[in-house]
C-alpha cells in the first residue's frame, strides 16, 4: 500500500473478481434458490471464458515478486520495508489458493473440497487484515481501518461458507465485500497518494527514511479532522453505490430469467392466472344453480 500504482493494481485484482462472482451467484440463485450452493470460483463453459482466472495466475506472482524486489531495495524505515514483504506474502497466498481451485476443478482424485478452500480463503483474508495499514496514523490509519473492516466481512463470509455453502447471504456479503474493497482501495489511493485528489489542507503520503509514523501532512489539526470526516462520508457513499449496483444487477438478471418482468412466468403468475380463471367461471356456476 505504498503508492497509487499499488492501490490501482489492487483495484484491478479485486473489483473484477468480486463483480464476476456477484453476477454468477445471482444467476445461479435465480435459476433455483432451493438448489443454490456457493463455490470458491464459478467456472463457466467453454473454459476460455475463465480468462480472468488465468490472468490472475500470471499477474499475482508478478505482483508478489515486485513487492519482494521493493523489500530488498527499500532503504527506509525497517517497519515499512517489511510491509512490502508482508504484502507480497499475502498476494502469494491468494495465488496458491487459485492454483488449488484449478486443481480441484480439473483433478477429482485430489482430496480438496469446497469447504476446505473456503476455510483457506477466510484464513488468508484474516492474515491480510492483521497486516493491513501497519505503521499508519491519523487520516491514513482511519482509511485503512475502514478497509480492514471490509476484509473482516470477506473473511467471516468465507469461514461461514466453509460450514454452510448453501448460504446465499454469506456469498452475497463476500462478493459485494470484494467489490466494495476494490472501489475503496482505489479511493484511498487517489486521496492519500495524489495531490490532484488530495484532501484540502493536506499533502499526499510520502515514505521518508527513518520516519516512524506515516500519514498525510496536514497544515492544521482542523484539516486533519475534516479529512477524517470526509473519508468517512466517502465510505458511506461507496456503500450506498455498491448496494444500488447490487440491487440493479439483481433486477436485470431477474428480468432476464423472466421471473419479475418481461413475459412474466413462474409459480406466482401461474397461481394468479388460476385464480382469475376461477373467478370467470363463478357466474356460469351460479346460473346453473
Amino acid at each position: 500500500m505504498g503508492s497509487l500504482a499499488t492501490h490501482f493494481s489492487t483495484f484491478l485484482f479485486i473489483f473484477p473478481v468480486g463483480f464476476r462472482r456477484l453476477h454468477s451467484s445471482f444467476s445461479l440463485f435465480l435459476k433455483d434458490p432451493s438448489l443454490y450452493r456457493s463455490k470458491p470460483w464459478f467456472f463457466t463453459d467453454p473454459k476460455w471464458k475463465n480468462f480472468d482466472l488465468y490472468a490472475l495466475l500470471i499477474a499475482l506472482p508478478i505482483a508478489a515478486f515486485s513487492d519482494l524486489f521493493l523489500f530488498l531495495s527499500f532503504s527506509g524505515h525497517p517497519s515499512y520495508k517489511f510491509a512490502f514483504l508482508q504484502n507480497g506474502a499475502v498476494i502469494f497466498l491468494f495465488w496458491v489458493l487459485l492454483i488449488l481451485i484449478i486443481l480441484r476443478e480439473n483433478h477429482d482424485f485430489l482430496v480438496i473440497n469446497d469447504s476446505f478452500l473456503f476455510l483457506l480463503s477466510g484464513v488468508f483474508f484474516l492474515v491480510e487484515y492483521f497486516i493491513n495499514g501497519n505503521g499508519f496514523t491519523g487520516v491514513s490509519s482511519n482509511v485503512y481501518d475502514l478497509l480492514g473492516g471490509l476484509t473482516l466481512v470477506c473473511a467471516f463470509s468465507c469461514l461461514y461458507l466453509s460450514i454452510r455453502p448453501t448460504s446465499f447471504l454469506a456469498d452475497f456479503l463476500l462478493s459485494s465485500g470484494m467489490v466494495f474493497k476494490g472501489t475503496w482501495v482505489l479511493q484511498a489511493g487517489l486521496n492519500l497518494y495524489t495531490s490532484t485528489f488530495g484532501l484540502k489542507g493536506c499533502q499526499e503520503v510520502s515514505l521518508l527514511p527513518n520516519q516512524m509514523n506515516v500519514d498525510v501532512k496536514c497544515d492544521l489539526d482542523e484539516d486533519s479532522l475534516r479529512g477524517i470526516a470526509l473519508m468517512k462520508l466517502l465510505f458511506v457513499w461507496h456503500a450506498i453505490m455498491v448496494v444500488i449496483a447490487c440491487f440493479g444487477l439483481f433486477g436485470l438478471l431477474s428480468c432476464k430469467e423472466n421471473l419479475r418482468c418481461g413475459e412474466g412466468s413462474g409459480p406466482l403468475l401461474a397461481q394468479i392466472e388460476s385464480h382469475s380463471m376461477l373467478l370467470q367461471q363463478l357466474p356460469e356456476i351460479e346460473l346453473e344453480l
